[in-house]
């Protein structure tokens, strides 16, 4: 087994502000990307069909220049074309304008077949249903970062190194939307689970460290490299873990889990940055600054 080497960082030789500037840089990038994405789009991520609703077509692929045939073959222009070579086949998506989900999806059948396509499956979500799903979604993820805001408060009942970890799982959940927008992976049920893991990841790391400097004996430094050494290796191994599941994922077309393992890697890569800056200088700004005050 590959042990990793964590090495130890010299906190003294940056100021607070110093180590803030970094996270607080990438937070604010972050959010002006899914801050223009809103405007342009009217959505703060590229929605997939679960929260438009749509049709979504599962076309064989047959060998005989099938995209170039999805191309023509509508009277009305694909959303997106997705290869999935696991399984042979192009799946084609159409946004729904309406209500009527069913009509677009028997006129899309229709024109396939004329076109010479073969449609193995046909899927279908109706816009008020997709609504409905979205707003659940969120109230999902809402529910669960206040959910461990509550919990974060209760465990440690000091506001600065409470509200280090809830703004570090912020950053967090911010920094992969971002990265979602522009990569263009879609916001499904499947990176909505993503987004809900990183945020147990994130708290995970963050009460570690709070945990070895709060409530454990020993020097501020020393807590800290004693807390990083468990909580490096720990979210080094995870992001590993993600990277290859995403590869493979790749490797045999399988989207979802591609874009789950991109989007968190991406998440963990965040935690290190905002657990052990961000975290780390409000706790010693509490140590040395605000408890005194």
């Amino acid at each position: 087994m590959v042990a990793i080497e964590v090495p130890e960082i010299n906190y003294t030789e940056y100021s607070n502000r110093q180590l803030v500037a970094v996270p607080l840089a990438v937070l604010v990038l972050a959010l002006a990307i899914i801050g223009g994405w809103y405007l342009v789009t009217g959505a703060p991520a590229d929605l997939g069909l679960e929260f438009t609703g749509g049709v979504e077509l599962r076309i064989a692929d047959d060998g005989d220049n099938v995209e170039q045939q999805i191309e023509t073959a509508f009277e009305r222009q694909p959303d997106s074309v997705r290869s999935i070579p696991a399984d042979d086949v192009y799946v084609v998506t159409f946004r729904a304008a309406d209500d009527d989900p069913e009509g677009l999806a028997n006129d899309l059948s229709t024109q396939a077949d004329e076109a010479g396509l073969t449609t193995e499956a046909v899927d279908q979500v109706s816009p008020s249903f997709a609504s409905d799903t979205a707003r659940t979604a969120i109230f999902g993820v809402g529910l669960a970062f206040l959910g461990m805001s509550v919990l974060v408060f209760a465990l440690f009942r000091t506001f600065v190194p409470s509200i280090a970890v809830v703004a570090s799982a912020f950053s967090d959940l911010v920094i992969p939307i971002a990265v979602m927008n522009l990569l263009g992976i879609q916001m499904t049920l499947g990176t909505i689970a993503a987004l809900l893991m990183i945020i147990g990841y994130s708290v995970d790391s963050d009460i570690l460290l709070n945990n070895s400097v709060l409530r454990r004996t020993g020097d501020f430094y020393e807590s800290v490299s004693r807390a990083m050494r468990t909580g490096v290796t720990m979210t080094l191994t995870s992001m590993a873990a993600m990277i290859v599941m995403a590869i493979v994922a790749a490797a045999f077309g399988v989207d979802l889990l591609r874009n789950i393992g991109i989007i968190l890697a991406v998440g963990l890569c965040a935690d290190l940055m905002n657990t052990y800056l961000l975290n780390v200088s409000l706790l010693r700004w509490y140590k040395f600054e605000g408890v005194s005050r």
